[in-house]
């Protein structure tokens, strides 16, 4: 099946062999992925100001700026952006120098097309979703943090770090461990999203990104997180639950898409579900309603 339109997969081909290039774009642009190519990793890197990729396919052997230099110059532009690299079969050593570069994946030459869709759509998915996430976070007034499955930060607004030294915790870098109780609630949020965590001194959290996702979106309160500012009736399902909190936050379908990691479709259906659940007909009555249910 084919991405939603809107959520189309956009790829950036860096090699310097036109046949390659053309074969790729032909064959990326048949299973609906918006391609730009370009010849060398000057090109390349010019043409993040015009295109804004979700993936890169990157040649390892290039003339003049190589796979590993590009992929380092890519990095230092995007350090989120993933890039797969494009080696000879059995060449360890590309290898390992890519991952040491930045690259997240590589496939081998010549590359198998259905291997090479399979792992561009995989990288795209979760960079959209973690930039969605990061923008959420940091754009929230509310508190809120992102962590990846292992309990370290990744992200954290400026209300979630004062209400962490509220509680005489060292405010986390990004990448560092959280607090040892906190990474605890985390946890325990990972098997039952929709209970919220709560802490010693007060803090509870409220998990807001779906169990599937690689990155763990939380809300922080100085006190229980109340239904009328978090979560929607208990009769809402846990999945439906999260749409309906994104929704009440302000988000749009396609906001709320990329942030759980779903389609605008699917967050369409379950709003379907939501404005029966609460016997409403629009976006401002449900979320109305689930304010009153929770009141």
């Amino acid at each position: 099946m084919n991405p939603a339109p809107d959520l189309q997969t956009r790829v950036l081909v860096v090699d310097d062999n036109a046949d390659a290039r053309g074969f790729l774009t032909r064959a990326l642009g048949g299973e609906a992925m918006a391609v730009h190519a370009a010849h060398s990793g000057d090109a390349a890197l010019d043409a993040l100001a015009l295109f804004e990729p979700d993936a890169v396919l990157l040649d390892v052997d290039m003339p003049g700026m190589d796979g590993f230099a590009t992929c380092a110059a890519l990095m230092d532009r995007h350090a989120d952006l993933p890039v797969i690299f494009m080696t000879g079969l059995g060449e360890t050593g590309h290898i390992v120098r890519g991952f040491e570069v930045g690259a997240c994946d590589y496939v081998t030459k010549p590359v198998a097309i259905a291997e090479v869709v399979a792992r561009v759509r995989s990288h795209a998915a979760k960079a959209r979703l973690a930039r969605s996430a990061r923008a959420a976070v940091l754009g929230s007034a509310v508190a809120m943090l992102a962590a990846d499955t292992a309990g370290q930060l990744m992200w954290m607004n400026t209300s979630a770090a004062a209400l962490m030294q509220a509680q005489g915790w060292v405010a986390c870098l990004p990448g560092a461990p959280l607090p040892a109780p906190l990474v605890a609630a985390l946890r325990a949020l990972q098997e039952d999203v929709a209970t919220p965590g709560l802490l010693p001194g007060g803090l509870s959290l409220r998990r807001l990104t779906g169990a599937t996702a690689g990155v763990m979106v939380v809300e922080l309160a100085a006190h229980p997180v109340h239904a009328a500012t978090s979560a929607p009736p208990s009769e809402l399902t846990p999945r439906e639950a999260e749409v309906m909190v994104w929704v009440a936050r302000g988000k749009t379908n396609r906001d709320v898409a990329e942030i759980l990691g779903m389609s605008p479709r699917t967050v369409n259906k379950h709003l379907e579900h939501i404005y029966e659940k609460l016997g409403v007909e629009t976006r401002t009555a449900a979320v109305a309603a689930a304010q009153r249910g929770l009141a």
